[in-house]
């Protein structure tokens, strides 16, 4: 194939132009990279040859390329960071054996591509996506290896060997165009994420209205509650861990569970029956039942599970919501708050999930088939 490119003859008084022909085996390449690689000087006319069997799906090299990711995928899963720090181990070494081999397997492939197609323009190496991804991945595992060099610790550059596996959608062709078609319909998405702000907003401002701080109320000994010794806990907890805690309403709110709700103490698989004045009995198979001291329900500090689950500000309360609307352990949620405070509260529960469930995920469904139809 030719290029042909017309320069003005300046003795020609008519204005005809006399046409020079550039061989250029390659047209959809550029002529020159580098400053001095041609497209039939060597190296470039042998990375070029290698590069265009790439591009046929039954090549030697795009099967070995394929090879080389299962197998990085592979070494990825069987890598235990915890097992050996050190590496001392014979596995962890044919792992790391592994892993170099594979590096610099994609750097090789790195280096070839950039001088078949330069480095730099619309048509050169990093003028793909898909490209720069490649580029990046290598990149860092240079600074991976060098960091090792220097017997620095880098963890957060290792987890972008993660990303290694992502060079398989540049090897199969209808994956590629899957996955840029799934990129170009997010842009279209944008109304949605709007909507689901608007939700999470509203909710979110409703539950911290109502129920901020209301989570902590737990069930407390009287204030003027005197004992020679001090009761076994600060306030009833219903385990040891209080992972399902006893949660009360004050009495300004009209929850379900008050702190007269407190089951007695139990040991030994027997319930506690005796009062305070009895602690000095000894009787055997007889406890005190010190649970009916906790008869003040007030706000306390913690929050159900580790302090996760709570409408103390809009920012727990979106974790909460979240939460919900992924039906998962949201019942649990609900009754805490309707034993702090009310029993209708399984209204708010339930329209969030009507919304969620089936205004915003048919929202999003014709937002996808339009993106789809204009694609």
């Amino acid at each position: 194939m030719k290029l042909n490119f017309s320069f003005p003859d300046d003795d020609d008084d008519d204005g005809s132009s006399d046409t020079s022909v550039l061989v250029v085996p390659y047209p959809e390449l550029v002529p020159v990279v580098f400053f001095c690689l041609k497209q039939t000087t060597f190296p470039r006319s042998w990375c070029i040859r290698m590069f265009s069997l790439t591009r046929c799906v039954s090549t030697w090299f795009e099967r070995v390329s394929m090879m080389v990711i299962l197998l990085n995928c592979v070494t990825l899963g069987m890598y235990q960071p915890c097992e050996n720090i050190d590496c001392s181990s014979d596995r962890c070494q044919i792992l790391q054996a592994f892993d170099a081999f594979i590096y610099i397997f994609f750097a090789m492939e790195m280096v070839v591509k950039m001088i078949a197609l330069g480095i730099f323009g619309r048509r050169c190496y990093l003028g793909d996506t898909w490209n720069r991804l490649d580029f990046f991945i290598v990149m860092a595992g240079m600074v991976e290896y060098s960091l090792d060099l220097q017997n620095i610790n880098f963890t957060a550059i290792r987890t972008v060997r993660v990303l290694r596996p992502l060079k398989a959608i540049n090897r199969v062709p209808s994956m590629r165009i899957l996955v840029n078609l799934l990129l170009d319909t997010l842009p279209m998405l944008g109304n949605v994420l709007l909507l689901c702000f608007f939700v999470f907003f509203i909710f979110g401002i409703i539950g911290v209205q109502l129920w901020a701080g209301l989570l902590r109320n737990r069930c407390y000994p009287e204030e003027n509650f005197t004992l020679g010794i001090s009761l076994p806990r600060p306030y009833y907890m219903a385990d040891e861990d209080d992972e399902r805690p006893f949660i009360c309403s004050l009495p300004v709110d009209n929850g379900i569970m008050s702190c007269s709700d407190v089951p007695a103490r139990r040991e030994g698989g027997k319930t506690c029956c005796l009062d305070k004045d009895d602690i000095l009995v000894s009787v055997a198979g007889l406890c005190v039942n010190w649970n009916q001291y906790y008869t003040r329900c007030h706000t306390g500090y913690s929050n159900p599970h580790k302090g996760a689950i709570n409408f103390d500000n809009i920012a727990f309360a979106w974790i909460v919501i979240f939460q919900v609307i992924t039906l998962e352990g949201w019942v649990e949620i609900m009754y805490y708050v309707m034993d702090a405070h009310s029993f209708y509260n399984f209204i708010y529960f339930i329209l969030l999930i009507i919304v969620s469930k089936t205004w915003l995920y048919s929202y999003l469904q014709q937002q996808s088939k339009c993106g789809h139809v204009r694609q």
